[in-house]
């Protein structure tokens, strides 16, 4: 194989693209202060003007997809045909297709004084790759002129810019032929190419693999539905396979779960594992050469999907970009779907490749 095309990973045309950028500050005393509380809504006036401070910025700046969040949740974006926000206990759900949905909301409790207010811009402008680093600017030129309007001299936003790519790994066998290469350079080579300079920060690359669990699959072991963990030698078996066929790529920073949670990557040096009722943060540090196994297989019920996780370290990274590590990824999912009997015109094998840049402004 030609060097060049070892640095590229040929990916369907049909594969998904996101990007969002999520900016977060914490709610000062300070600010509280400035809006007279009322009894019933004490916290109303305050989030009302921020939002409309937040909103009357996204036309000046060429921003149509822009969200207000003052409740806690964490928000999760995913592309889809149709526009759908959900809320659950912990998390707020935006399903959209970047190529036409817009959208301005607020999502507060009146009654409840948010510890932390973010603010979520949807990239809307195809290609999304092509235009992220345009798109990044107009986000900070914003957030620039939203702090001086706020007028706190403290005031630090943490900004993290997210962007995803999204396919099924069978897409090919599924008549879906047309693939485009990709050398997948990182944020901050794509960004510099195209005269947006970063300030320091950190940044991640990871995939994120969904595995359902069909009948065929659950049948390769014996369930004992009478013991304490029934379901664990299926996870078990599912974790060997995957660990051996990443092990044979030189994969070592994985994780496993099997425990209906959506997982967060981190990096654990700022951030530590941990879990609540709907999702896990998974720290991962990629300077323990010898690598990372995270697992959490809940044997003693049955998930409709588990999670499989490849991190990337500085190594995987060439001075073409990921295209390499995407490679290796793709050959060792290819062995463990074959190990574990998953037929490539029947199942789906969701691979969601994230990019993932953070940093106070």
């Amino acid at each position: 194989m030609p060097v060049s095309s070892q640095h590229k990973v040929y990916l369907p045309a049909v594969a998904r693209d996101n990007q969002y950028v999520l900016a977060e500050f914490v709610l000062s005393d300070e600010l509280v202060a400035r809006f007279p509380a009322a009894s019933d809504a004490p916290y109303q006036a305050l989030y009302q003007d921020l939002a409309q401070k937040l909103f009357e910025l996204t036309d000046q700046f060429g921003l149509r997809n822009v969200h207000f969040i003052a409740n806690g949740k964490t928000p999760v974006v995913r592309f889809h045909q149709e526009a759908y926000v959900l809320q659950t206990a912990e998390q707020i759900l935006f399903f959209y297709n970047p190529s036409y949905h817009e959208a301005h909301h607020s999502f507060f409790d009146a009654t409840v004084r948010a510890r932390k207010i973010s603010l979520l811009f949807l990239a809307t402008e195809q290609p999304l790759r092509s235009n992220a680093a345009s798109f990044h600017q107009q986000v900070t030129a914003l957030l620039t002129e939203f702090k001086n309007r706020l007028a706190l001299a403290d005031l630090q936003i943490k900004v993290r810019d997210h962007q995803h790519l999204t396919y099924d790994l069978f897409a090919k066998a599924k008549g879906n032929k047309e693939s485009y290469g990709f050398k997948l350079r990182s944020i901050d080579a794509r960004y510099k190419a195209r005269n947006c300079e970063l300030p320091k920060h950190s940044a991640l690359t990871y995939v994120i693999v969904n595995l359902p669990l069909s009948r065929r699959l659950k049948e390769q072991v014996a369930i004992d539905l009478q013991s304490n963990a029934p379901y664990l030698p299926l996870y078990q078996h599912v974790y060997d396979q995957f660990v051996s066929a990443c092990q044979q790529e030189k994969l070592k920073h994985l994780a496993v779960l099997a425990n209906g949670l959506l997982p967060l990557v981190r990096n654990s040096q700022f951030d530590k594992s941990s879990h609540g009722k709907e999702l896990q943060m998974l720290g991962f540090n990629h300077s323990i050469e010898s690598g990372q196994l995270i697992s959490d297989l809940q044997g003693e019920k049955l998930v409709e999907m588990m999670q499989l996780v490849i991190f990337a370290t500085p190594a995987d990274q060439t001075d073409m970009g990921y295209g390499r590590f995407m490679n290796e990824v793709e050959s060792a999912l290819r062995r463990f779907a074959k190990s574990v009997n998953l037929q490539p015109e029947r199942d789906d094998l969701t691979v969601r490749f994230h990019q993932h840049i953070s940093y106070h402004n």
